[in-house]
């Protein structure tokens, strides 16, 4: 199984677990009112867009707020003295939410936060990969008001790849 594999099914979870929270949409402020009105319908509450490694363009770093942005890090394929073969992938889940209450949007982001965090506790897997412990998680405490940051950084064990060539058998022939 792949990392993009991983990361499809850590998107469906992830939306599976934040459908019902409904959060502050950010104004648009890169066109004006009466353009934005006229392509879309005022929204200001919605759920939280997920998006895999990056987001669509750079105004998306605040117009589409809120948001779940979710990155593969790192990788690792590893076999100890003992051939025991092991591989894990670190993943980071970036959650921003927004709203003009301090209040309400840092406890907007924690609601997010602690939704996942509780739902990855209780499940230890995403499709068929295992989740591995520790699970960080960070507030940003930067004051970037009306902006709301945190992140988590997972860690998911991988599936064994089969070699195909046996060199071990060839040395027989």
């Amino acid at each position: 199984m792949t990392d993009i594999v991983l990361l499809e099914q850590l998107k469906t979870f992830v939306e599976e677990q934040t459908k019902d929270i409904i959060l502050p949409v950010r104004p648009v402020k890169n066109k004006t009112t009466e353009e934005y009105q006229a392509e879309n319908p005022v929204v200001k509450h919605r759920v939280p867009e997920v998006f895999l490694q990056r987001l669509p363009d750079k105004d998306a770093e605040t117009n589409r707020i809120p948001y779940i942005l979710l990155q593969v890090l790192t990788g690792i394929d590893d076999q100890n003295s003992d051939g025991d073969y092991d591989s894990e992938c670190k993943v980071r889940l970036v959650a921003a939410t927004y709203s003009e209450d301090g209040q309400a949007g840092s406890m907007a982001l924690m609601n997010v936060l602690t939704r996942l965090r509780v739902a990855l506790l209780r499940e230890r897997q995403v499709g068929q990969f295992l989740l591995r412990l520790p699970l960080e998680r960070v507030v940003y405490p930067d004051n970037v008001s009306p902006y709301y940051l945190g992140e988590m950084l997972l860690t998911f064990e991988m599936p064994e790849i089969q070699r195909e060539i046996n060199f071990e058998s060839e040395e027989n022939i």
